[in-house]
């Protein structure tokens, strides 16, 4: 076993030496860490075996060099000799190279010439041929300066296309070309935004002369629309093609990029008249460049966007109007201008581009304006007090409307929009009529027409259709015609009504029927609405007499039977007959009718107002002893001025029968309203509350008032009345005075409530009443005449009976209110 371990450790041991010989010192560290960790006392047998090694290699150096040293003795024995003829061949070699540096000197000198010559020749070659590819770049830069400088931008996008697809590519190694690529993409921006700069000069631009656009637009239309209506006044048959017309003034079959295009010469004068078109007036090259350049960018979308963002905007500030606007009629022809001449330019540049705005764009600014105008102009005639404005509007909404039809905007809305301006226009002529009315009242005498000439009377007649054939009749002048000068002249007032109505039909697109439909209901509404309302005012107005409301009674009579020949002129204006089944009926009738019994009831409560003036007047001493044995004086002199109010009925012009029948109705209704107002006024006095005692002298005193009353009833004041009827107005006063007067209280008593009563009309509340008072005086006298018995006796006996009565007449007013 021993044997065995030493045999392993020395093979182990002569492993690792091989190792360490054949391996790099700097691996020999685990080498030896082996050994250590081998057995004890292992390292020095190592050692052992190591120092046998290196003995052993010492020996087969020994031997080597042994074996080489001869050799390496005679070999340095050969160099020695040899150094001596190195040195001798040293200088030798040493003096040849001299000699020959000395003799090419020259030939070296010629020689690099020729090479630098050669080099040179080369470079130049080569700079020449790269100048060749470098020259036409160079040239198409310059070419592209040179359109920048004169502003043909789109040219130098061309230019800068072809440098960088085809020119720079091929001189792309060089510094300048890089530059030049480096540029080319800031040279794009600017012309970007030097095109940009352009269309918004171009935008301000069009906003300045859209004014001058829309008003020539707008003159040629209305000459166009001027021609046509001539044309077809004068064309009688065969077809006749309305010729197409533009803002060039001239006859065209076909549009063309947005303008008319002439298929024909017109007359030497109107081919001698100038006559600015859109272009003439606005340069659109800046959006057709600017839109070619952001074409060719790759950027044409931002562009429209812009573009169109932009003439919204503008569109809003065009239609936003001034505001006084409403007061001339300037402002509105400018409004309609700018908003056409902004539509005009939209419409040349829908068809002078392709897609830069579109018809859909168009129409959608179009309907938004349309709606803002309607509103507009809504608002503004609303403000319109003067129909001579509002008629002009309306004319320059027609020329407008017509103008953008033209160009192929829709304008139903607009003419829809006038109906609603013709009620404005409506309104305002009847305002203006108003005060026509109102002066054509104040100016009138309320007397009737004196006639004093044959040529007066055919002019007046001309003016109104007055026909009476008892006044025609009569040959000699001068003449007298029943109603006053108002009547003509508000006649004439209603004719010229219709002309300004009609007017504002003119140009509307509409049929006859509905012109004629439109007339009369402009004519009812001045009949029923204005005039009444003046006729109403007039009548209220306190300084109109009762003579002044009975000739106004006349007036609206002769007023109502010329509303047939109004119906008349109408018809005669528009050829439709009066038959058509929705023909609008003249309310006239009415109207004057309402007038007569206002201006009746006026009369009626003119003359009881004055009856109550003179009512006020009275001053009866109530506890008068005796009577004055003579009416009141504030009485005649009521009786006087009903007399002679009534004699101005009865003197009334009644040259035909209805003049005399309505006068005569008139007054004696008055007459009777009078009468009755007075019986009834002096009713009240006799039982004013305030009215606390009554004498019988003034009983008397009252009775002779009244007398006179009834001899005023019985004297026929107005003629007409049948029988005693007029004195029935006071039968109620003479009954009750008569009750007092004869003292006949049983009598009263004992028939109340027979038909064949004599005091059927005396109330028992009434008699009551006015027996307390007289009671209440006759105890006031009896307390100043207590001195003599005998009159006091007397007035017992009829206190008594007074007393008696009093009860009596309570049991019956209790048994007519239970």
């Amino acid at each position: 076993m021993a044997e065995n371990e030493t045999l392993e450790c020395i093979t182990e041991h002569e492993r690792i030496l091989q190792e360490i010989e054949s391996t790099d010192t700097a691996c020999v560290g685990p080498t030896l860490r082996s050994i250590y960790d081998d057995q004890p006392n292992a390292h020095k047998r190592f050692m052992e075996k190591l120092d046998a090694r290196i003995r052993n290699h010492d020996r087969e150096i020994e031997k080597m060099c042994n074996f080489h040293h001869q050799g390496f003795v005679d070999a340095i024995t050969e160099l020695l000799k040899v150094r001596a003829d190195a040195e001798k061949l040293m200088g030798q070699v040493t003096d040849t190279n001299r000699r020959l540096q000395e003799a090419g000197r020259e030939v070296t000198v010629q020689t690099e010439e020729v090479i630098r010559c050669r080099i040179q020749q080369r470079n130049m070659a080569t700079t020449v041929e790269k100048l060749h590819l470098c020259i036409p770049v160079l040239e198409m830069y310059s070419k592209l300066k040179e359109q920048l400088e004169s502003k043909r931008y789109y040219a130098a996008l061309k230019t800068m296309e072809q440098l960088e697809k085809v020119f720079i590519p091929r001189v792309s190694q060089y510094r300048f070309c890089q530059i030049m690529a480096e540029n080319l993409p800031r040279l794009r921006e600017e012309i970007k935004e030097i095109s940009m700069s352009d269309l918004k000069d171009f935008l301000e631009s069009i906003r300045k002369h859209s004014d001058k656009v829309g008003e020539t637009a707008m003159r040629q239309a209305q000459q166009h629309r001027t021609f046509n209506i001539a044309v077809a006044k004068q064309a009688s048959m065969g077809h006749y093609t309305k010729p197409v017309y533009s803002l060039n003034g001239q006859t065209h079959t076909h549009t063309h990029n947005g303008l008319m295009m002439d298929d024909g010469t017109g007359d030497e004068e109107e081919a001698d008249e100038e006559v600015l078109t859109a272009q003439d007036l606005v340069d659109f090259s800046p959006v057709y460049r600017c839109l070619h350049i952001y074409t060719v960018l790759g950027d044409r979308e931002t562009f429209e966007n812009y573009y169109r963002k932009q003439r919204k905007k503008q569109a809003r500030l065009v239609l936003q109007p001034q505001a006084n606007m409403h007061e001339t009629v300037e402002g509105y022809r400018r409004y309609f201008n700018q908003i056409v001449g902004f539509f005009v330019v939209e419409d040349h540049i829908l068809h002078a581009t392709r897609g830069l705005v579109t018809r859909a764009f168009t129409d959608e600014l179009w309907n938004m304006a349309l709606s803002k105008i309607i509103a507009v102009l809504r608002t503004h005639s609303s403000y319109c007090d003067d129909p001579d404005l509002v008629l002009e509007l309306k004319n320059l909404i027609v020329i407008f409307a017509d103008t953008l039809q033209g160009y192929g905007f829709p304008v139903n809305r607009l003419f829809d929009l006038l109906f609603e301006v013709r009620d404005q226009y409506n309104e305002t002529l009847l305002k203006k009529w108003a005060l026509v009315f109102r002066e054509i009242f104040e100016l009138d005498n309320y007397s009737p027409i004196p006639v004093e000439t044959e040529e007066e009377y055919i002019l007046v007649v001309s003016r109104f259709p007055f026909h009476d054939t008892e006044i025609e009749k009569q040959q000699d002048f001068p003449k007298k015609l029943p109603m006053s000068q108002s009547v003509p002249q508000i006649y004439t007032q209603v004719k010229e009504l219709i002309y300004a109505s009609l007017k504002f039909s003119e140009s509307l697109h509409r049929s006859s029927t509905e012109i004629d439909d439109m007339l009369r209901k402009s004519t009812n509404l001045l009949l029923t609405r204005t005039l009444s309302s003046c006729l109403q005012n007039l009548i209220k107005k306190p300084h109109i007499g009762l003579t002044e409301l009975v000739q106004i009674i006349i007036n609206t009579t002769h007023l109502e039977q010329a509303c047939k020949y109004l119906e008349e002129f109408i018809t005669n204006i528009t050829n439709v007959s009066p038959e058509t089944v929705h023909t609008t009926r003249l309310y006239g009738l009415s109207t004057f009718k309402d007038a007569r019994h206002a201006a009746e009831g006026e009369i009626y409560t003119k003359l009881n107002q004055k009856i109550d003036e003179f009512i006020q007047l009275a001053d009866y001493e109530w506890g008068m002893a005796e009577s004055d044995g003579r009416a009141s004086g504030y009485l005649m002199d009521l009786i006087n001025f009903l007399r002679s109010t009534f004699q101005v009925f009865t003197h009334l012009p009644n040259n035909n029968n209805d003049h005399a029948s309505m006068s005569g109705k008139v007054a004696q209704t008055a007459c009777m309203s009078a009468c009755k107002h007075l019986s009834t006024s002096l009713m009240q006095m006799l039982l004013d509350t305030e009215l606390k005692q009554i004498s019988m002298g003034a009983i008397q005193q009252f009775n002779l008032d009244v007398i006179q009353c009834e001899l005023f009833a019985s004297s026929e004041p107005v003629p007409g009345f049948q029988g005693d009827t007029l004195q029935l107005a006071f039968i109620d006063l003479r009954q009750l005075l008569d009750l007092f007067m004869v003292w006949d209280w049983s009598t009263y008593l004992a028939d109340y409530g027979q038909p064949t009563s004599k005091y059927l009309r005396v109330n028992p509340a009434t008699a009551l009443a006015l027996l307390e008072k007289v009671y209440r005086g006759m105890k006031d006298t009896s307390k100043k005449n207590n001195i003599f018995s005998q009159f006091r006796k007397n007035d017992r006996d009829k206190q008594k009976l007074i007393e008696t009565v009093v009860k009596q007449l309570r049991s019956l007013v209790n048994g007519m209110s239970s």
